[in-house]
């Protein structure tokens, strides 16, 4: 798949089992059967697993079947922006440091955030903060954030934000935080912050690229199977979110993830697939590459660059 045989694809984008609260009319029959209908509707799409076949597998450490996936399908290393709390993530991922790191995970709103967001950085070990903005009950410019964004400037820490359609059917499609705008005032004020959006704006791809044209410090994260381009009125594919993104931002600000999420699914290489057939198929010159699909993520990370990631090459 890469020209370069000591090359390593580092994932900036996947998920350990965390709690994920929407809307209580989720619990609606109505609502719950058309979730069910338009799951099963990918599943088959996308040739997803139903089931564990294997109890014994499914038994064992969930950040061991993790390790699994990674050398089946030779992938340098996996950053985990959830799990049920902070303290359990860094645990997981502890388990396996040269190849897997995480992000903190806990309510920007709560008092002590800023607080949570230090231990979790100095002594869990964590390497950024995950936000949802349709999750998010104020404007994150709202002056009580301060020691939040301040700590993360002053230690150059990345933000993964999603902004956009959340959840499956059923799911979020209005909210005062729902726009990738909604983080202009506060990326603009922080530039020292570099912040990840994913999935190409998931629906605010256009805002998006607006926030990226004036915060050089906005970074488009393309992860997910991006099914969200076919609720869009116009015709927008995985070719023109790369092609536009890349003649805009150039490669230094594309990264890639695949939003993995678990088992059976399992690492969804498919994903990873089609996303370096575009690449390929536009032309991109294989120095750039390797900077989206790898070593954009180690730098905002701190991590080494190059062949000194991981056990096993791609």
């Amino acid at each position: 798949m890469f020209s370069n045989p000591d090359f390593q694809v580092f994932d900036i984008h996947a998920h350990l089992p965390y709690k994920f609260l929407l809307s209580p009319h989720q619990k609606h029959d109505l609502v719950s059967r058309y979730g069910r209908e338009r799951s099963e509707r990918m599943r088959l799409t996308w040739d997803f697993p139903t089931s564990e076949e294997n109890p014994e597998e499914a038994s064992r450490p969930l950040i061991d079947r993790w390790a699994d996936e990674l050398d089946k399908y030779h992938i340098g290393g996996l950053n985990f922006l959830t799990a049920l709390d902070n303290d359990r993530l860094s645990e997981q991922i502890s388990r396996d440091p040269d190849r897997f790191t995480g992000f903190a995970c806990h309510p920007i709103e709560d008092e002590d955030a800023a607080l949570e967001l230090r231990r979790a950085v100095d002594e869990l070990g964590l390497r950024g903060y995950k936000l949802f903005g349709p999750l998010t009950q104020i404007p994150f410019d709202t002056p009580s954030l301060d020691p939040v964004w301040e700590f993360l400037a002053e230690r150059r820490l990345p933000v993964l934000i999603h902004f956009g359609m959340l959840g499956h059917a059923g799911g979020i499609v209005h909210h005062p935080n729902i726009n990738p705008l909604a983080i202009f005032n506060t990326a603009r004020a922080y530039p020292d912050i570099p912040f990840i959006i994913p999935h190409f704006g998931a629906g605010y791809f256009q805002e998006l690229l607006h926030l990226s044209w004036s915060c050089p410090n906005v970074y488009i994260d393309t992860s997910g199977s991006n099914q969200w381009v076919r609720w869009m009125p116009y015709e927008l594919n995985l070719e023109t979110l790369f092609r536009k993104t890349y003649e805009l931002l150039g490669p230094e600000r594309i990264i890639f993830g695949t939003d993995a999420n678990g088992f059976p699914r399992g690492y969804p290489y498919r994903y990873l697939q089609d996303q370096v057939r575009v690449c390929r198929e536009l032309r991109f010159p294989e120095a750039d590459i390797e900077l989206i699909f790898g070593n954009n993520a180690r730098r905002l990370l701190k991590l080494p660059v190059g062949t000194e990631v991981g056990s096993t090459n791609a």
